[in-house]
């Protein structure tokens, strides 16, 4: 009776199944190969990393800007003229493209680690190209559309440094187990010469990380005021009587608004050109919906709702948080006249900054603009003192109508100059404010919305800031975070100390192992581009088998192998080596 036996019994390997499967359509066991990737693939490998490392770039500089959002959509409704959240499709598409990326990027080096050949399927391919064009062409977009808002990364990065430089240590120290897998299969030095100088790198980083917030704490200064921008336009809509209410409910120290001359000369409260976005001047005068707003009269302009919009618009997505009683009252909400802030702001002994717009010129007070706003403030109850004093036009007359008003600034001036003009208080857009600028004069930086902006003003020492989340602000008593020099350097050495450590065991680990090798069932591989029938693969298969057998890996058993017709014996005397046929020669 003849003995047969199994050619090769074979483990389910459903996790590298699944690996080579997802990555690069690879699902069969013979498809895979452990031979060096390609250039072609390696250079698909590059073009993923790139994809994946400019999404992180925008997926971060997204996640800071969340401070200027609404800045943003404004900007959109500027150049469209139709109201809508332009950051939604945006982040859902970021959000789609970095997971999607990141994703591919988990299973390439899974690939490298478990030494299996890079073969990224087709689709993937064009995916990873789409994905690619497109964050290009978004940052092409931004740089031409909101390039200002390019200084929050770096701003950002004095606040978010310290840690973003622990976390991209620890990724790197992590990787140190893909490239001494490198450098121990295929024995080159390049992956490892790449892996110190990017290491010695991020050791070296915190020599040029500068923040305010890393600082003794006994120097730290008082807590910023809020000043409620518009109100609180995030529970009300903005430039209404409700905003600034809500505003002083969370404790503001003053209120700011943008002023607007009527037709008749009265100045009223507006942030844009038109009444289109937050009226329902469609509605009552269709045909002149597209006209300046100073060309509306006083009666016209109060007959207008201002709450309408909000209700319907969501700008913050907060109307589902507020109480039916909240709602009726911002239907009910009309246009708000300066003086009825001033009013406001004499009742709660608030301060009260604006900017003033000039009519057009063929405005009936394009001169008298100014002579329009000092009016109001002089027939209205509030303390001169009690206005800060913004435009440039015409300063010298103001002060000298009313000696008490606040002068404050958007210009960066000497301060010499500011001296002259009796300025005593910047009012500057948080991109501008600079330290050496801080301790010369007094400042007030806007817009601040974010917990993360608000600590960094603070550690900063500015006075003041504008919000348009006064409520947010409110809930951040103390700087999200602050450390002395000492603390930081000590975190700095730990951390390094730490990932050095760690490298030598990885690599040492990795040189052990490479000495225990053993049969590995996977080198019986076929080209995942060679598609034979199956009794040819069978017949391959038996080959490759036979001849580890011949190198010393097997036993002297009968083996036998599977055809397409049947069941074939062999037995390793019936295999004829290269050494016993030149012994029979």
């Amino acid at each position: 009776m003849v003995k047969h036996q199994p050619l090769q019994v074979y483990e389910r390997q459903l996790c590298l199944s699944c690996l080579t499967g997802i990555y690069g359509c690879r699902w069969k066991r013979y498809q895979r190969s452990h031979d060096d990737s390609s250039k072609w693939e390696c250079s698909w490998f590059f073009i993923l990393c790139c994809s994946f490392l400019l999404l992180l770039v925008w997926s971060y500089f997204w996640l800071e800007a969340h401070n200027d959002y609404n800045e943003f959509n404004w900007l959109l409704y500027n150049r469209s003229a139709i109201w809508k959240d332009g950051t939604v499709p945006i982040l859902a598409a970021t959000l789609t493209g970095f997971t999607y990326t990141a994703f591919l990027m988990i299973l390439a080096l899974c690939h490298i680690v478990l030494g299996q050949q890079l073969n990224l399927y087709w689709i993937h391919k064009i995916v990873v190209l789409a994905i690619l064009l497109t964050t290009i062409t978004g940052v092409v977009f931004i740089d031409d559309f909101w390039q200002d808002e390019w200084d929050i990364v770096i701003i950002s990065l004095q606040f978010t440094g310290p840690f973003l430089h622990i976390g991209a240590l620890a990724v790197v120290t992590a990787l140190g187990w893909v490239i001494a897998g490198q450098v121990v299969r295929v024995e080159r030095s390049s992956e490892l010469k790449l892996l110190g100088h990017l290491l010695l790198v991020l050791y070296l980083v915190p020599l040029f990380i500068s923040s305010p917030c890393i600082m003794d704490r006994s120097k730290l200064g008082p807590r910023p005021a809020v000043i409620g921008r518009r109100g609180a336009p995030m529970l009300a809509p903005e430039h209404t009587i409700m905003s600034f209410s809500k505003a002083l409910q969370q404790k503001v120290t003053a209120l700011e608004a943008d002023v607007t001359i009527s037709l008749d000369g009265v100045p009223f409260l507006m942030r844009d050109r038109t009444l289109r976005r937050t009226t329902n001047v469609d509605k009552l005068f269709p045909a002149r919906q597209d006209h300046d707003a100073s060309f509306f009269n006083w009666t016209e302009i109060r007959s207008l709702s201002a709450g309408l919009w909000f209700l319907r618009d969501d700008p913050y997505w907060t109307v589902q948080y507020m109480s039916e009683k909240d709602r009726n009252r911002t239907a009910n909400q009309t246009v708000c006249s300066l003086a009825e802030l001033l009013r406001l702001a004499a009742r709660t002994n608030r301060s009260v900054i604006f900017s003033l717009r000039q009519p057009p010129h063929q405005h009936p007070h394009h001169q008298l603009w100014v002579s329009d706003a000092l009016k109001a403030i002089q027939r209205s109850s509030i303390l001169p003192e009690q206005v800060m004093w913004t435009p440039d036009w015409y300063r010298k007359k103001v002060r000298a109508a009313v000696p008490l008003l606040q002068q404050t600034s958007d210009e960066k001036l000497p301060v010499a100059e500011l001296k002259e003009r009796g300025i005593s208080t910047l009012t500057l857009h948080y991109s501008q404010a600079r330290a050496q600028d801080i301790s010369n004069v007094s400042i007030n930086v806007y817009p601040v919305n974010e917990p993360w902006l608000y600590s960094l003003m603070w550690c900063s020492g500015v006075q003041s800031v504008s919000s348009d989340a006064p409520h947010i602000l409110k809930k951040v008593p103390n700087p999200v975070w602050i450390m002395s020099a000492d603390e930081y350097g000590l975190i700095w050495i730990t951390s390094d100390l730490i990932s050095v450590a760690i490298c030598v065991v990885i690599f040492f680990l990795r040189w052990k192992m490479s000495g225990m090798r053993s049969y590995n069932p996977e080198q019986i591989m076929l080209s995942a581009v060679v598609h034979r029938p199956s009794r040819d693969v069978n017949l391959m298969k038996e080959k490759l088998i036979f001849s580890e057998i011949n190198n010393g890996v097997g036993s002297t058993d009968e083996l036998s192998g599977y055809t397409g017709n049947g069941l074939d014996t062999y037995s390793r005397d019936d295999i004829m080596t290269p050494a016993r046929h030149a012994t029979k020669l």
